[in-house]
This record gives structure tokens, sequence and C-alpha cells, in this order.
């Protein structure tokens, strides 16, 4: 007999709704608070958002933040700010630091005079230091990006709530949209609190765990569509547990096996991608959770119609459940 893999038994009787108020009241929480922290600390904007340029210095000797931020205010090339890079593949003669000088006002980022300028300094307070990249974007350009942005989100949120109302029914569409919208903000409230870095890979990020946790929470969809034809009688409440009890092996190898590939790339994959690779960690937590105790929870208060289901072969529950997915 082949050996099987389980990270949950075969046949579950978890009561996912005993501490509804723990679980779905403690994300409705989390998301007020979320936006709470996002609209009093704001969000650290990364150079693609705020205009200006970014100076990646690496050095064998110890980064000197205030020597290198007292140098550069002393060109008086507009605000800089300074911080060191930690990463653990970084070998104990490999110092990094990052510098970011914000765009003047009516102005692109910095100049080549400037430039110039600027690495003359650097190289005099440490001749060891070498400049490794250098990133540059106008404030025009950084305003025009926010706003793409926010649309490729919206855009993306309204086709899968389309899809899902398309696939099942507009309660499961607004199940699904609120659980997304759950993940993302707070993911973003978590950006926010601890002013990570946020830039043009965050919002990749952010497209991703959408498409990630929409894919889980349709399997359950799926398999509550399937019972609530095959158990007519069975209160609602019951058939939602049962689908999430059915489909939690398989949500759980999914988001463990995603999480050991992300946590690989968290680890060792430097500190280049750690902010988009840390968004998308923390995304398949909460697209996992959401999955299993926020759209279900949405459908069952908002309620579903059983009184007419359609009897068919096929379990469709509605005219256009057999759309080729």
């Amino acid at each position: 007999m082949a050996f099987r893999l389980r990270l949950a038994p075969e046949k579950t009787n978890i009561d996912f709704f005993r501490w509804q108020l723990a679980t779905f009241g403690g994300s409705m929480a989390l998301m007020v608070m979320a936006f709470i922290v996002w609209g009093v600390m704001g969000l650290n904007y990364g150079i693609d958002f705020q205009g200006g340029t970014t100076i990646r210095t690496e050095s064998s000797t110890q980064v000197d933040v205030g020597a290198i931020r007292e140098t550069l205010n002393a060109l008086e090339v507009g605000d800089v700010a300074v911080t060191e890079v930690f990463d653990p593949s970084f070998g104990p003669d490999k110092h990094v630091a990052s510098i970011r000088i914000a765009a003047l006002d009516g102005t692109e980022a910095v100049t080549p005079q400037t430039m110039t300028a600027v690495t003359a300094a650097l190289t005099g307070l440490d001749n060891a230091l070498k400049i490794t990249s250098v990133e540059s974007v106008g404030a025009k350009v950084s305003g025009e990006l926010i706003w793409t942005s926010i649309i490729a989100v919206v855009v993306t949120s309204l086709g899968i709530m389309a899809y899902i109302w398309l696939r099942f029914e507009w309660q499961f569409a607004l199940g699904g949209i609120l659980a997304l919208l759950h993940d993302v903000f707070i993911t973003v409230g978590i950006f926010a609190l601890f002013q990570l870095k946020f830039d043009l890979s965050i919002i990749a990020a952010l497209l991703t765990i959408l498409g990630y946790s929409i894919n889980d929470t349709v399997v359950v969809f799926d398999r509550l569509r399937e019972n609530l034809v095959k158990y007519k009688t069975m209160p609602l409440r019951d058939v939602m547990n049962l689908s999430v009890n059915e489909t939690l092996s398989r949500t759980l190898m999914t988001s463990v096996s995603t999480l050991i590939a992300v946590g690989a790339m968290l680890i060792f994959g430097g500190d280049v991608i750690r902010g988009f690779t840390f968004a998308i960690f923390i995304g398949i937590v909460l697209g996992t959770y959401s999955s299993v105790y926020v759209a279900k929870n949405i459908v069952l208060m908002i309620g579903l119609d059983r009184s007419d289901k359609p009897k068919s072969d096929k379990g469709a529950s509605h005219e256009f459940a057999n759309i080729d997915a």
C-alpha cells in the first residue's frame, strides 16, 4: 500500500463555527485595526511611489549611518534616509547600506551632476565603499504608479467577483471578495505597523495573494455547492462545516507546501526580494484562514435560497454552474 502523507485525518468533524466570535469577529476587528494603523502611521513608500533616487552601497568596513547622513546633508541634495541592510547570507566582511534621496518638488530624480558629487562624498568617507546599484524615479511617474496600482487591485478584485458570481451565486461572490479584501487589508496594515518598505513588488505580491486566496476559497465553495444538492434538508451551517472538513486535508497540504517554498525564499532569497516574499507569506496564512473562517461565515449571514434548487444529475445549483472554469 502506497504511503500517503496527510496533515489532517482522513475524516474530521471540527465545528468551525464553535468559536465564531473569536475567529470571524477577530478577523473583522483586525481589518478595522489595519485601517486605523494605515490611516495614522501611513505606509513607508519605496522609491517607486515616493520619487527620488535609491543608492545601494557595499563595503568591507562597518556602515556608519550617522556619518553617511551627515556627509550627504552637507551637499544639500534634499531629504536623505540611510539604512543598513542586514541579511543572513552576508559574510563578516560585507556591509550593505541603502541610501534614499527624495526627489525635490518640481524636479525629477537626482541629476548626473548631483550623483557625481554624492559618489565623491561617499568614496571620500570610505575608500572601500562601492556603489552597486542606482534606481531613480521621477515624482510625476511615482504619482502615476500609485493610481495604476490601485486600479490594478480594484479591477482584479471585480474580475474575481464576477467570476465567482457566474460560477456560483452572488452570495458566494460577496463572501469571496470580502474574504480577499480581508487578506489584502490586514497585509497592508502589517506593512504600515512595522513601517516596512512598500513598493511595486508589494503590489505584485498583493495581486498574487488575491489569486492564491480565491483558489483556496473556490475549492471550499465547490464542495459546498455539491453538498447543498446532496444534503437538501441538512441545515446550512452543518453543510458548511461538512464541506470545510472534507476539503481540510487538501487546504492544509496546499498551504504548507506553498509556505515551505516561500519560507525558503524569505530566508535565503536575500534582502532584495524579502519584502515581496514576506507579503506573500503573510498572505498565504491569511488566505488559508479566510477560506475556512471568513468567506463561509459571510455566506451564512447572508443566507441561501435552497428551495428552488433544480434537480440535475450534474448537481448544478444554478444556470451558470456548468460553465468551464
